[in-house]
């Protein structure tokens, strides 16, 4: 059973910085790719980034250049490092394990957080 626990959300001005966590457990963290979406209010769920189990990353054109991900294996974690927020980025950020298929697709992962609360003031 994997079970992925996110951290690091809160209240924060705009242009302000974040850093999410994600820590997951079992031993084959390691060998999956791994993705952070984010859903607000009355919108559907949105792809963030995602990063393979060799460390290459991909973000969202949205985030690009404020946003970046990365990953320690050793310590099972993901990070979603968030800089120049604005207030649309405001949502629930949910990590995920990536079954298989493309990133941007949410069905195609199979375990998830429970998510942690993102708000940006403007």
């Amino acid at each position: 059973q994997v079970q992925l626990v996110e951290s690091g959300g809160g209240l924060v001005q705009a242009g302000g910085s974040l850093r999410l966590s994600c820590v997951a457990t079992g031993r084959t963290f390691a060998n999956y790719d791994m993705g952070w979406f984010r859903q607000a209010p009355g919108k559907e769920r949105e792809f963030v980034a995602s990063i393979t189990w060799t460390g290459g990353g991909t973000v969202a054109d949205s985030v690009k250049g404020r946003f970046t991900i990365s990953r320690d294996n050793p310590k099972n974690t993901v990070y979603l490092q968030m800089n120049s927020l604005k207030p649309e980025d405001t949502a629930v950020y949910y990590c995920a394990r990536k079954r298989a298929g493309a990133v941007v697709v949410w069905t195609n992962y199979d375990y998830w957080g429970q998510g942690t609360q993102v708000t940006v003031s403007s």
